[in-house]
């Protein structure tokens, strides 16, 4: 009898622990979510997949705010309140991030817009946009405006990335590109096991970093996976976009691009060249238009909307200052 008990006890125990970590990780995440105060609008697109879009603002033409890659909605919170008290703006979760639903893969940049375009018409916001672009995001302007130009009213590209980067940047960037990539697949293929069941939300806590309850999502994880394994298909997808012709387009650079992640995992001589082919790549992005200019944000690293929001603004104020 005691034998048995023994037998039934350690069967149980796996299942009990998984029970407990599921329980642990849906209460969490419900009491985070239900606290947040970040908005919530879900609007349809296709198939059933709903989009997460957020507009404050009046006025015209408005301006669309596309987030780099791995960032929700949140990235803009210090960019679009200041923005809505001169134009329309709308930022959005894009498909598996924040509230937004899940949707198909792969994530290339023609499928995301094809659903920014979708949610922004069901949502009844008018054409022509002035779009902005942060990093990967900027990828995604470009193509927009390449598929759908009458649409489109100017550009604002924000340490924006570049087609030709993949075979410019050095060689300690590539290597690590191709690290980040096999570690989002790892953590896409095993999210159904470390968030579902509470894993990495404790791992998170036992090391001290309380990460946003948006992010400890699998439906996040497996699109930010795919997003980051299909970027240069995205990029070939800007590539063909073409330029801009006459229409105004600002770029906005980081005075500082190389940030702390990069420090770490490059040599001395790869910053260096990196920062240099990275400022190449940022004129490269200004001559896409007869009327583009940069402008270099001091100081700023790669995120420019949160160290230094009011670059941000400051260049959206002065597209939409130009148009007609």
């Amino acid at each position: 009898m005691l034998r048995r008990r023994l037998v039934i006890g350690v069967l149980l125990a796996p299942l009990m622990t998984a029970f407990a970590g599921a329980c642990y990780h849906a209460i969490s995440f419900r009491t985070e979510m239900g606290r947040s105060p970040r908005p919530r609008r879900l609007v349809s697109v296709s198939g059933g997949v709903r989009l997460n879009l957020h507009c404050t603002g009046q006025g015209a033409p408005t301006v669309v705010l596309e987030s780099g890659w791995g960032d929700s909605l949140d990235a803009w919170s210090k960019v679009q309140p200041e923005i809505s008290a001169f134009a329309r703006v709308c930022s959005y979760d894009r498909a598996g991030y924040g509230y937004s639903d899940p949707a198909p893969e792969p994530r290339t940049g023609g499928r995301m817009v094809a659903e920014l375009r979708a949610a922004l018409g069901q949502a009844g916001e008018k054409p022509p946009f002035v779009l902005v672009g942060h990093s990967f995001g900027g990828f995604l302007v470009r193509i927009f405006h390449g598929r759908h130009p009458d649409e489109v009213a100017g550009l604002v590209l924000i340490d924006s990335v570049q087609e030709d980067q993949y075979r410019l940047l050095p060689e300690g960037w590539r290597q690590l590109l191709a690290a980040m990539r096999q570690r989002n697949q790892r953590l896409a293929f095993w999210a159904p096991i470390t968030v579902g069941l509470g894993m990495m939300r404790l791992k998170l806590r036992m090391e001290g970093y309380r990460a946003p309850g948006v992010l400890l999502q699998v439906k996040y994880l497996q699109a930010r996976a795919s997003e980051l394994e299909s970027i240069e298909v995205s990029a070939e997808e800007a590539r063909a976009s073409g330029s801009l012709g006459d229409k105004p387009l600002i770029v906005l650079t980081a005075g500082n691009p190389v940030d702390a992640a990069l420090r770490t995992a490059l040599s001395e001589a790869d910053q260096r060249a990196f920062q240099r082919t990275w400022r190449d790549l940022q004129m490269r992005l200004t001559r896409q238009s007869r009327q583009g200019r940069q402008i270099v944000a001091a100081g700023a690293g790669h995120d420019i909307a949160g160290e230094r929001p009011e670059d941000v603004v400051n260049a959206v104020w002065q597209l939409v200052a130009v148009l007609p």
